[in-house]
């Protein structure tokens, strides 16, 4: 189950494809791209929809999105992105950070569309 209460979005320029309900970041001040890394400047969620690349999007900088789950997901969870810009649970090493684009409101497994509260952040190990 999902839910979904859209806040703040803002349209963005697709730097490369974009995946529905996929976590992306910042590129520059009018673009964006697909998440890939734990350390990526997490921006939000594209909408529903997504992009090809070249094309206009909308990015949830704040609210609650829906996001595509790359994992097990836990009500709670501190989320960041997989290399497929999929939600997982952040579990950053010893020292290390991991940039996290909110707060999971659905639990669920990999594939499952849950619901993010957007929070971006950063969370240390």
């Amino acid at each position: 189950m999902s839910i979904r209460h859209e806040g703040l979005a803002r349209t963005y320029v697709a730097d490369a494809a974009i995946a529905k309900c996929r976590i992306v970041k910042i590129t520059g001040q009018k673009t964006c791209a697909q998440a890939a890394a734990v350390s990526d400047v997490i921006l939000g969620v594209a909408d529903s929809l997504g992009a090809a690349s070249g094309e206009t999007l909308d990015v949830i900088l704040d609210g609650v999105a829906t996001v595509e789950y790359g994992g097990n997901v836990a009500v709670g969870a501190l989320l960041t992105t997989d290399a497929n810009g999929k939600a997982v649970t952040a579990a950053p090493a010893a020292g290390t950070n991991n940039r996290i684009v909110g707060v999971a409101l659905v639990a669920g497994v990999s594939g499952d569309l849950g619901s993010v509260l957007i929070r971006q952040g950063t969370v240390q190990g």
